[in-house]
């Protein structure tokens, strides 16, 4: 019997020159957007990056384009409500959604903020796939339950990426990876592999910019 949800394995030679290229061609910020009409021309494939507060999105999306500060991590968790839309080349937009399940933020941007999202979610018919990021020290919690069920009512394909890989220990690593299995396993739009990342190591690194580039 397979592994329900196993690791995506490693590229072969033509998927990684193809993920290595596409991310190694111009990156571009094109916008931060706070209401829907704001959203940049539905005119290419997209993807987004969701994520708690300081699950590590920031050095990841970093670590993707080889660019130190593309993505700015905020000092104050839940600081950034805009929907942050960057331009691989022509070919597709990488967007960076804020982070969720901060407990800074008023009330009223919470909500405002969760109501963009789902709009966006819902509404956005060149949006391919959500790369969900869950912190390798502490698997799937109840506050990332809330996106990947908005995401299975929304028909968006997502897809689990385990970040900070490097900051546990190989028991630790099985046991997180047989957590974040069950609870994928109640998740009709899980995509049936798992990424493990270390933006610090450059782990999975280039098997997400290959399965990235795959996308298109």
């Amino acid at each position: 019997m397979s592994l329900a949800f196993p690791l995506a394995p490693e590229p072969e030679e033509d998927p990684r020159e193809k993920g290595r290229l596409l991310f190694a061609g111009p990156v571009d910020f094109v916008k931060g957007v706070v209401a829907m009409d704001g959203l940049p021309p539905a005119d290419r494939l997209e993807l987004c990056f969701a994520g708690r507060s300081n699950v590590g999105k920031s050095s990841l999306i970093n670590a993707l384009t080889g660019r130190k500060s593309l993505a700015r991590a905020s000092n104050t968790p839940g600081r950034t409500q805009e929907i942050n839309f960057f331009a691989l080349g022509a070919a597709a937009y990488l967007v960076d959604l804020p982070g969720y399940g901060y407990a800074e933020a008023p009330v009223a941007v919470v909500a405002k903020w969760q109501a963009l999202l789902k709009s966006y979610l819902s509404g956005r018919a060149t949006l391919r796939r959500a790369f969900v990021l869950i912190d390798a020290r502490h698997g799937v919690k109840k506050v990332d339950e809330e996106i990947l069920t908005l995401l299975d009512k929304s028909a968006v394909t997502f897809q689990v990426v385990l970040t900070k890989a490097d900051k546990i220990s190989l028991k630790e690593r099985d046991q997180v990876l047989a957590q974040v299995r069950a609870a994928l396993a109640k998740h009709p739009a899980a995509y049936p592999e798992l990424v493990l990342t270390s933006s610090e190591k450059g782990e999975g690194i280039e098997t997400l910019r290959a399965i990235i580039a795959g996308l298109e």
